[in-house]
């Protein structure tokens, strides 16, 4: 790849400008104990003031292009929010929250914002001031109080329990799902779903979770069942998606055309750019005002991927882009644009 980066920068610049800008390259190459270090995934971006690394949890296709920008469009589809969403582990002795997709989970660092165990929450409240964390399990949370209590003791677990639950719903819709609108999928013992979806008022809360102990699967597993939950309503979304994008179409609020399609961009008139995911258009836009463009060679320094241009665009000026798979796209351009108006 760096020789073929090499062949794409001697059309453009001097032998020496270009050992230069390979220089980084070269050096990552030869060092071992950076290959001993990665993950399935590496991007690497250089400029003339830039070198990043950015290494991700999934496989990617090889693709090296040499352009006047970065191409993004395969970072876009690994973070877009299409495919996101939070996770929240829940017992009465521990909670953690996550990000995930449908690759990987990634816990959020709560910085002691919000108490993790019901001790912790209620404090001097707690109904019984003799429970412990013990007192509702080991480490698969499962609680004998809960389950084989009688009378009022049960009563009293079940308060506190359903105490702490609204607390860490509340934190968790405020704090997280709120800023971030992501759909909420709850892991835990199947007893505490119930009392969790009755307590809480989150709307990102998903009807269906993940009903047995978070704690008890590794993060890798966890985001297996996770995808699994959550895979249905993405493609939901993006069939949600397909079918708005006719209708604007149809109503003359939407284009397949990426000549239209650019300059709309440029006045900011695209509230949704659906973007296929592995089609590349060895083309740039030459003009914003009259849409043309120039095509080349995908190896020609100074040609980028299109639907990676626009997508830039597009986020620039303000509007959403989702990453579709080719099966879920609703035309053959590799671009599909929603109007404002």
């Amino acid at each position: 790849m760096i020789k073929e980066a090499e062949t794409s920068l001697t059309q453009k610049y001097s032998e020496e400008e270009t050992q230069v800008l390979l220089e980084p390259l070269i050096k990552i190459q030869q060092d071992y104990a950076f290959w001993n270090h990665n993950l399935d995934g590496l991007a690497i971006f250089r400029s003339e003031n830039t070198f990043e690394v950015a290494r991700l949890p999934i496989n990617l296709e090889q693709l090296l292009i040499v352009a006047d920008t970065f191409h993004t469009k395969p970072l876009r589809k690994f973070l877009q929010s299409g495919d996101r969403f939070h996770l929240l582990g829940l017992s009465l002795h521990k909670i953690k929250l996550y990000e995930g997709n449908r690759h990987s989970l990634e816990e959020i660092d709560l910085k002691g914002d919000i108490p993790t165990t019901i001790q912790e929450a209620l404090g001097e409240e707690l109904t019984d001031k003799h429970l412990t964390a013990a007192s509702y399990g080991g480490v698969s949370g499962e609680s004998s109080t809960m389950h084989h209590g009688h009378g009022s003791k049960k009563e009293e677990v079940d308060v506190d329990a359903e105490r702490f639950f609204r607390m860490v719903s509340n934190y968790v819709e405020t704090h997280y799902s709120k800023p971030f609108d992501l759909p909420l999928l709850l892991a835990a013992l199947p007893e505490h779903h119930h009392l969790f979806q009755e307590v809480s008022k989150n709307p990102h809360l998903l009807p269906e979770g993940i009903k047995m102990d978070p704690f008890s699967s590794d993060e890798r597993e966890l985001a297996k069942m996770a995808w699994e939950v959550i895979q249905p309503s993405y493609l939901q979304r993006l069939t949600d998606l397909g079918e708005r994008f006719g209708e604007a179409q149809a109503a003359g609020r939407g284009s397949d055309d990426y000549k239209e399609l650019a300059v709309a961009a440029k006045d900011g008139r695209i509230d949704t750019l659906l973007v296929e995911a592995d089609k590349v258009i060895a083309a740039r836009i030459t003009n914003l005002e009259t849409g043309n463009t120039q095509r080349k060679y995908i190896t020609n320094p100074r040609i980028d991927d299109l639907t990676d241009d626009m997508g830039e665009l597009v986020m620039k000026m303000g509007g959403k882009v989702v990453i579709v798979p080719c099966d879920n796209m609703p035309t053959e351009t590799g671009l599909a644009g929603i109007f404002r108006y």
